[in-house]
């Protein structure tokens, strides 16, 4: 008993050290590069294609860490929320590092983060006073408000 009470002050140490890290912190090591024994060729694919239903799409995506940390993510397919009849959204199970501004607009077809865990994928062109991340941009918009529809819609990204 009087041995492992030595041991108490290190646990102690411990649980401090790794509760004292604020959310920056973990920001600041994703953004520093993929995580080790992550595959970079995803890293440096930047073409993704977005199939909707029967139509395909693809997009450039940008090199920052935010659209870094999404490629490992993909392939990715999921149920997007209409919102504002401008845009699609998903709340993403884990966050992304971010790096918000202001865009001031909003162009169909930004691939964006609103805050480190919402993926918004737009469809209209519109003035903004939010803040975003920008991931990346369908490459041709047409038909893509179409494709999208009114509701709800089941996407999938991957990467090409």
């Amino acid at each position: 008993m009087k041995n492992s009470l030595k041991y108490i002050p290190v646990a102690v140490a411990l649980l401090l050290t790794l509760f004292s890290c604020d959310e920056n912190d973990h920001r600041t090591v994703a953004a520093n590069g993929p995580e080790p024994g992550t595959d970079t060729s995803v890293i440096n694919n930047n073409t993704m294609k977005i199939t909707i239903g029967t139509e395909t799409f693809t997009a450039t995506l940008l090199d920052n860490p935010t659209a870094n940390a999404f490629k490992v993510t993909l392939p990715l397919t999921i149920t997007m929320t209409e919102l504002n009849g401008n845009e699609k959204y998903v709340n993403l199970a884990n966050g992304l590092p971010t790096n918000p501004s202001n865009p001031g607009t909003i162009h169909a077809g930004d691939l964006m983060m609103y805050g480190a865990t919402t993926f918004v994928l737009f469809y209209e062109t519109f003035s903004t006073s939010y803040s975003y991340t920008k991931i990346g941009q369908v490459d041709n918009t047409d038909g893509l408000s179409a494709a999208l529809g009114n509701g709800n819609v089941t996407v999938t990204f991957e990467l090409q």
